[in-house]
């Protein structure tokens, strides 16, 4: 009974997004890709996504990746209005971060040595940049971007090599995660707060850009991150905290980790002059109860009415989309492909954006009593 109930969320899910598809071929194979990549396999490729779906070639499953005509664009547009119907709430949080995906050669789009969040060091790879969605009810990506490092853009041989869009230009990561944030405000996706890490926080641009748009965020930044103060001077993030008195300091959990309760010590300092009506802008710091001299920054733009916990429960807010990212890549695959073209990365990634919504979907469902367990199909 429950696979059946789980079944029929992929059904829906299918049903959604049906009218992106010119053809029934690929159509009915992007459900039997979507249903291959989270039953469990230890690989998900070509090869094992095919044999699961009992084709004896993976031509099938490559056709639909590389050349099949459907719009890839609008399915991440529905998998994003399936999470908001699920799991959309008021206060939901949008969460940008990026993560590498390793790989070999020099062929497939994006690719080349550069530093990798997930490996924790520089190594040969692609870096994807992502929106999740977060709320009560649960967690999922909506949308993303591949990244082009400027030597692929200089390199239009390369690019051509890879099927890249003639025309494509070099967008930094804050500016992509821009461009995913202004789909969102666009769809009317329903959200209180963003927030990043610092790779992004640091960026001035990027915080003038949301302070513009009027949405709250509490963004990590940089440790010597210059500030306005609230007298009109300029200040470092950290000179600004260390002259907090000691009863600034609140102990707070933001929720729980691997290990136990996130607890850390917290402060915030009011920030910047002249405040419009309803609007604050802050320096928060998160102090290690281990090591004191363990601080992160975050700038944050809200409420008025924000208290300290907010401001540190949405700065906890950030770690769902690790998260989103380890559910992704273990359940549904997200890291598993082996294709080199743009349009194949952005295809792969999108089916497998949709697989690990119909699971977060079935989560949810599960939680509020509509399921008494899930069972992966």
């Amino acid at each position: 009974m429950v696979v059946d109930v789980v079944m029929d969320q992929l059904d829906r899910v299918h049903e959604r997004i049906a009218g992106r598809f010119g053809r029934s071929e690929p159509r009915n194979r992007a459900r039997e890709y979507v249903s291959g990549l989270v039953a469990g396999l230890e690989r998900k490729n070509g090869w094992t996504l095919a044999e699961q779906a009992g084709e004896v070639s993976p031509d099938g499953m490559q056709r639909l990746l590389r050349w099949a005509d459907w719009d890839i664009d609008g399915v991440r547009d529905d998998v994003r209005d399936y999470v908001i119907e699920h799991l959309g709430e008021p206060g939901g949080v949008l969460i940008v971060d990026d993560t590498g995906f390793l790989k070999k050669g020099t062929r497939s789009a994006g690719v080349q040595r550069q530093y990798s969040g997930t490996a924790g060091r520089i190594e040969n790879c692609q870096i994807g940049t992502f929106l999740a969605y977060a709320s009560s009810r649960g967690h999922a990506l909506i949308d993303r971007e591949l990244y082009l490092p400027e030597p692929w853009i200089a390199d239009q041989d390369r690019c051509r090599r890879a099927a890249i869009p003639e025309g494509t230009e070099f967008e930094t990561k804050p500016r992509q995660a821009m461009a995913m944030l202004a789909r969102a405000f666009a769809a009317k996706v329903p959200f209180a707060w963003i927030t990043a890490d610092e790779a992004y926080g640091q960026v001035k641009y990027l915080r003038l850009w949301l302070e513009a748009h009027d949405a709250a965020h509490v963004l990590a930044t940089k440790v010597n991150d210059t500030l306005v103060t609230t007298g009109g001077g300029e200040a470092r993030a950290d000179e600004l905290i260390a002259e907090l008195p000691a009863r600034a300091w609140r102990r707070l959990s933001v929720g729980a980790g691997a290990h136990g309760p996130r607890e850390y010590d917290w402060a915030r300092v009011p920030i910047r002059i002249g405040w419009q009506a309803g609007r604050g802008h802050w320096l928060l710091a998160r102090r290690s109860l281990s090591d004191p001299t363990e601080i992160a920054y975050y700038v944050c733009y809200g409420p008025r009415r924000s208290t300290l916990l907010d401001l540190a429960w949405i700065a906890g807010a950030r770690w769902r989309i690790e998260e989103c990212f380890q559910q992704a890549k273990n359940e549904a695959g997200l890291d598993q492909y082996q294709v080199r073209s743009w349009r194949a990365w952005y295809a792969h990634i999108t089916l497998s954006m949709l697989a690990h919504a119909w699971l977060a979907v079935s989560r949810s469902l599960a939680t509020k009593g509509e399921l008494t367990s899930l069972s992966r199909a």
